[in-house]
C-alpha cells in the first residue's frame, strides 16, 4: 500500500464510520434473485434453552465450558511478565494469569460460564458468553478499528491488533469482552502510554460456522440446551418454546437485537435480580447482567458523536494496519 492508497484508506474508513446508521446491515445480492442480501442469507443464530440446562450437574464442569476452553486454549493470552505494569493514565493493569483455571466467571482464559442462581425456590443454570450483537456497539466504538463481524453474524476481536483499550467492554450492554495485560502490539510500542493489554471473548466459532459446522459449546451439550441455526428460525424457534410453557426470551430486543436467543420459564426480571443477589459484594468482572430491555448505545445520540470522534482514529489505525499486513 502506497502513500496515496494509505490516505485514501483513511479517507473512505472516516466517512464509512461515521456515517453509517447505528441499524445499518451489510447488503450485497446472495445470487437468488428475492431481494436478500448475503448477510442475510448466511446469518447464524442460537437458542439457549434454560428449561433443559441443569449446569451438567453430574460434572465437574459444564460440557460447553470445557469444549470452548479446549478448543479456544491456543489463543489464549500468555503474558510476558515485564509488560505486568500499571500504564498512564490509569494507573493500574488487569492479569487473570494467575486464574486461569477459573471458570466462574469470563475472563480472557474462560470465554463462556455457567452462572447458577435461585429464583423462587428454583435452580436456574445460565450459560452466558457474548450475545452477538445485530449492530455491535463495540464494533462501531473501538477505536482501533479491530473487531469485526463475520457474515455469519460472529462478532470477534483481533487479537494480534487490539490495544487492550477496554473500550469494547465499556459500551457493551453487558460488559462482556475481558482484558489481558502484558500481551498484544501495545508491548512494541508504548506500553506506559497505551492500551493496558488485549480484549477476549467467545468468537462463536467463527471459524466453525464458516464451514457450516456447529459451535463447540452446542456440539457437545448433553441436553441439547443450546442450539445453532439459521438465525430468523431460531429467533422463531425460541418464540416457539416460550408460548408453549408460558413462558419468556431474551436476546431478540435486548441490545437492539441479538443473535443469542434464551428461553425461560422464568421471568427474566427475577433472573437478573437473582443474579444480583447472588454476586453480592463481587465487584470484579465478568458476571453479566440480564437487565430486560437494556439498550443499544448506538441508539443514544452522545454515543453516536463519540462513535463519530473516534472515526478518524479507527480510520487510521485500520490503515496502519493494512500497511502493517501487506508487509508481512
Amino acid at each position: 500500500m502506497n502513500r496515496r492508497r494509505f490516505f485514501k484508506t483513511v479517507a473512505i474508513g472516516t466517512a464509512g464510520i461515521a456515517l453509517a446508521p447505528a441499524n445499518a446491515e451489510a447488503k450485497g445480492t446472495n445470487g437468488s434473485g428475492d431481494g436478500a442480501t448475503h448477510a442475510e442469507s448466511k446469518a447464524i443464530g442460537s437458542i439457549i434453552d434454560l428449561t433443559l440446562c441443569d449446569g451438567c450437574a453430574d460434572r465437574q464442569r459444564a460440557a460447553c465450558v470445557s469444549a470452548c476452553r479446549e478448543k479456544n486454549s491456543a489463543k489464549f493470552p500468555e503474558p510476558d511478565p515485564k509488560f505486568l505494569i500499571d500504564y498512564f493514565p490509569q494507573k493500574k493493569h488487569e492479569d487473570w494469569s494467575s486464574k486461569r483455571d477459573g471458570t466462574s466467571r469470563l475472563t480472557p482464559y474462560n470465554w463462556t460460564f455457567v452462572e447458577r442462581v435461585e429464583v423462587g425456590g428454583q435452580t436456574i443454570f445460565l450459560p452466558r458468553r457474548c450475545m452477538h450483537c445485530d449492530d455491535p456497539a463495540c464494533q462501531k466504538l473501538c477505536p482501533f478499528g479491530t473487531i469485526g463481524k463475520s457474515k455469519e453474524g460472529a462478532v470477534s476481536i483481533d487479537a494480534n491488533f487490539c490495544m487492550g483499550g477496554s473500550k469494547c467492554r465499556d459500551v457493551c450492554p453487558w460488559h462482556i469482552p475481558q482484558r489481558q495485560a502484558g500481551v498484544g502490539i501495545y508491548t512494541k510500542i508504548a506500553p506506559k502510554l497505551m492500551g493496558g493489554g488485549v480484549m477476549y471473548k467467545c468468537d462463536l466459532c467463527a471459524d466453525l460456522l464458516a464451514q457450516n459446522q456447529t459451535p463447540v459449546c452446542a456440539a457437545q451439550c448433553p441436553k441439547s440446551a443450546i442450539v445453532f441455526g439459521e438465525k430468523e428460525a431460531m429467533k422463531a424457534e425460541a418464540k416457539r418454546r416460550a408460548e408453549m410453557i408460558g413462558g419468556y426470551t431474551y436476546g431478540i430486543d435486548e441490545g437492539g437485537g441479538t443473535a443469542t436467543f434464551y428461553v425461560s420459564k422464568v421471568p427474566f426480571e427475577a433472573i437478573d435480580k437473582a443474579i444480583s443477589a447472588a454476586k453480592g459484594t463481587d465487584k470484579a468482572p465478568g458476571r453479566p447482567q440480564m437487565r430486560v430491555g437494556v439498550a443499544n448505545p448506538l441508539r443514544n445520540a452522545e454515543t453516536l458523536f463519540a462513535a463519530a470522534l473516534i472515526a478518524p482514529i479507527a480510520a487510521v489505525a485500520g490503515a496502519a494496519i493494512a500497511v502493517y499486513k501487506g508487509k508481512q
